[in-house]
């Protein structure tokens, strides 16, 4: 099946006379009829549900959905875009370990990376993902780097993330490639396709679509091997809280998320729960046609304001003149580059402010890959934790604004933006 038939069909395959659309099974629990049927599923010698922090009927088949549109092996939904990554690390890492990570990615991922992980004793080294040459970005990876993580199209420096460059510099020393896709999402970019090991989203953002459910996703490539290589002993050996089951023997390909389950979100019960699965799923549904759109409004929108007299610079990979142009071309469908564009106001923190104040159509919003158009200032907003060094580390100068280009006539979008820019 193509993309969009998968967005409508994967997961989920009703019998006969059972419902067309895609149930919610609102149970925590699940009947077994023998005390072996039970032993079986601690065992994990079956997959079956028996508590809905572990799997749902509802999540299964929207987990499927994903893994099939991102091309993996399996998938875990997760209670945030925030979870799927802290469990995607947690499920490779421990403390003593480092993690190399791309210092353009989300103000909320950098803030976990940079502060949480460091208290949970794992240690996070930031790259330039531009203008560090191989050898440098390879010279800050030692015995205990255990992934390299980076974002398809960064939030909200909207730098292009070369994917496969950097899974070749992971698997030249034996780790894995994470990769946020959020922006991109599997309609535009699958980072397997290009090396990446594991996939992490925020579905709260395009997935959802509709600014309904707060979620996440972690996908499985199935490729990574994790029995050669020597930095991941926990894969090979006993695991004694199920009796000695080992992750690749037992679960082969599928041994990373199958190990994120059983161990993560067993312990730390980040999951998702089947009424808010059921939403993601409306989402994806018509995920195909929504980021198109919002792809196509969004280069209008660069394209009229590239040369506006109160904007300093239009940063939107989707542009001829982009330095991120080639990379989206790369890795970008058709040249879609979703519907996220940051404009630096002339006039800095207060040139943006006054900006963002005057919209009329347009939501002050902290969030972002809406159908409604929507704006945020990073240094106020999500990235207000951030010295404005580490600001400038991320792409992000005091003066940017985020502006998600939504489903609106773009004829009112361009308008509204317009009108807002006379009070600068």
């Amino acid at each position: 099946m193509k993309d969009s038939t998968k967005c409508l069909h994967a997961g989920y395959t009703p019998g006969n006379a059972e419902p067309r659309v895609l149930p919610i099974v609102q149970s925590t629990t699940f009947k077994y009829n023998t005390t072996q049927d039970i032993a079986d599923l601690f065992d994990l010698k079956t997959a079956t549900f028996f508590y809905s922090r572990l799997g749902n009927p509802t999540c299964d088949a929207v987990e499927k959905k994903i893994a099939a549109l991102e091309g993996g092996v399996g998938a875990m939904l997760t209670s945030s875009g925030q979870a799927a990554t802290l469990t995607a690390i947690l499920t490779i890492a421990k403390a003593g370990d480092e993690i190399l990570c791309s210092s353009t990615v989300y103000g909320g991922t950098f803030n976990l990376m940079a502060v949480t992980f460091k208290r949970m004793g794992i240690n996070v080294i930031f790259f330039d993902q531009q203008n560090e040459t191989d050898e440098q970005i390879e010279a800050k990876i030692n015995e205990k780097t255990k992934a390299i993580f980076g974002e398809t199209i960064a939030n909200p420096a909207l730098t292009v993330f070369d994917i496969e460059r950097f899974a070749n510099i992971a698997h030249k020393h034996e780790i894995p490639l994470i990769v946020d896709n959020t922006f991109a999402t599997p309609i535009l970019c699958k980072p397997f396709d290009f090396g990446a090991d594991i996939v992490v989203h925020s579905t709260t953002k395009y997935m959802d679509g509709h600014a309904v459910q707060v979620g996440g996703v972690v996908v499985d490539s199935g490729k990574f091997d994790w029995a050669k290589s020597s930095k991941f002993p926990e894969f090979v050996t006993p695991d004694d809280s199920y009796h000695g089951l080992v992750y690749t023997t037992t679960f082969g390909k599928a041994a990373f998320i199958v190990k994120a389950r059983v161990q993560i979100m067993r312990d730390l019960g980040v999951s998702q729960s089947p009424q808010a699965a059921f939403y993601i799923n409306l989402g994806l549904e018509t995920l195909p046609l929504r980021i198109k759109q919002h792809s196509i409004n969004g280069k209008k929108l660069a394209e009229h304001l590239k040369n506006h007299p109160k904007i300093e610079k239009v940063i939107y990979p989707g542009l001829e003149d982009s330095e991120y142009k080639a990379l989206a071309d790369k890795y970008l469908l058709d040249g879609y580059t979703a519907g996220v564009l940051s404009l630096v106001i002339k006039g800095g923190r207060e040139g943006g402010a006054r900006f963002i104040d005057n919209v009329k159509m347009a939501s002050q919003e902290v969030h972002v890959a809406d159908i409604r158009t929507c704006l945020l200032h990073p240094a106020t907003a999500t990235h207000r934790q951030l010295s404005d060094a580490q600001l400038a580390d991320c792409g992000i100068s005091p003066g940017l604004v985020r502006l998600s280009v939504g489903l609106e006539d773009i004829d009112d979008i361009i308008a509204d933006i317009d009108q807002a820019l006379e009070h600068v």
